[in-house]
Formats: structure tokens, C-alpha cells, sequence
């Protein structure tokens, strides 16, 4: 159950990323336009989005990553199983 998770806290921080990825071009997209400030107000939410959404998926990727390459607890220690 805990690679189960892992691979999903893995997966959702690839999801994560993707979305920052998209941010960012939606965020060259809206900075071509003139200068107005809804136009900023946009740039600078989606600034902190993005911050966010990084932050977001660098920290399960760490926590997934770290989980997956954890060795089994069912195989380091049998006599807890037999109890």
C-alpha cells in the first residue's frame, strides 16, 4: 500500500508540474498583450500560481521518491509479521 501511494504522490507531482509548465505559457501568452491592470494583476497571480504549484510538486515528489526507495518494513523485520 505505501508504493501504492508513493507512485500516485509521484504521479500528481508530474500532474503539478505539467500545470506550472502550462502557466508559464499562458503567462507569455497574457504578457504580449497591452499593458493594463487587469493584465498585471494576472501576471502577478499567476506568478504566485506557479511558485505554488512548484513548491506543490517539488515537495511530493521528494516525499514519493522517498517513500519508493524505502525498503520493505514487511522484509526487515519477519517477526512482526508472525505476531
Amino acid at each position: 500500500m505505501d508504493k501504492f501511494l508513493a507512485i500516485l504522490q509521484l504521479l500528481f507531482a508530474v500532474l503539478l508540474a505539467i500545470m506550472a509548465v502550462v502557466t508559464i505559457h499562458n503567462l507569455v501568452n497574457i504578457s504580449a498583450r497591452p499593458e493594463t491592470i487587469s493584465v498585471v494583476n494576472t501576471i502577478i497571480g499567476q506568478g504566485v500560481v506557479i511558485i505554488a504549484l512548484s513548491v506543490f510538486a517539488t515537495v511530493l515528489f521528494r516525499k514519493g521518491w522517498k517513500q519508493l526507495r524505502q525498503p520493505d518494513k514487511a522484509s526487515q523485520d519477519p517477526e512482526s509479521s508472525s505476531e
